[in-house]
């Protein structure tokens, strides 16, 4: 990377064949091109046979294009975009279990959570067990702010994101061919 100004974070979205082997194929690519994943989160899509894995990773425009197309050079791979902040939502999950052994404690915790529209999950006579999800800056936010209660854990999931409106990741141009690694094609 030549121009360290240009380098930011930029989020990838994917859909990936539902199979063993694939995040490791993925998780490869950026390791050879001398990328570390920021954040990543996967999960079902509404089709069974699919994925999607959302990935964070610092680079800049050129070098985030060239891992796009190299992505997309995967097989198992079906379609690769780049989201624009100014046209996608981004949303994360934290779990943050702070220290409350007062009812004084625990009830500035719950005024807190209902200020970030966090939920308490779980309660014991010592914790409060926080639920918050929304963009980075207010999970960053709350969890600064907890820092006073004595934060014993937190979780936090990787970023994941999708374009606002009509626009989809699906790529119906990617040819799929005769080659499918053990699956009966017909």
């Amino acid at each position: 990377m030549d121009n360290m100004n240009d380098v930011k974070r930029q989020t990838l979205a994917m859909l990936v064949d539902n199979e063993p082997g694939v995040l490791s194929q993925i998780a490869r690519l950026f390791s050879r091109k001398g990328y570390n994943i920021e954040a990543f989160a996967a999960g079902p899509t509404e089709n069974p046979g699919v994925t999607r894995i959302t990935i964070d990773v610092m680079a800049d425009a050129p070098h985030t294009e060239l891992l796009c197309n190299q992505l997309r050079k995967i097989y198992p791979v079906h379609s690769v975009k780049w989201l624009n902040a100014e046209s996608s939502i981004y949303r994360e999950l934290m779990l943050v279990k702070v220290r409350a052994e007062t009812s004084e404690r625990r009830n500035d915790v719950m005024q807190l959570a209902n200020i970030f529209r966090a939920q308490i999950i779980d309660v014991s006579l010592q914790t409060l067990t926080l639920g918050i999800s929304g963009d980075a800056d207010k999970l960053s936010g709350l969890e600064n702010i907890l820092r006073e209660f004595d934060i014993l854990e937190i979780a936090r999931t990787g970023v994941v994101a999708m374009e606002r409106g009509t626009a989809t990741i699906n790529d119906e141009s990617k040819e799929r061919g005769e080659f499918s690694y053990g699956k009966n094609v017909l």
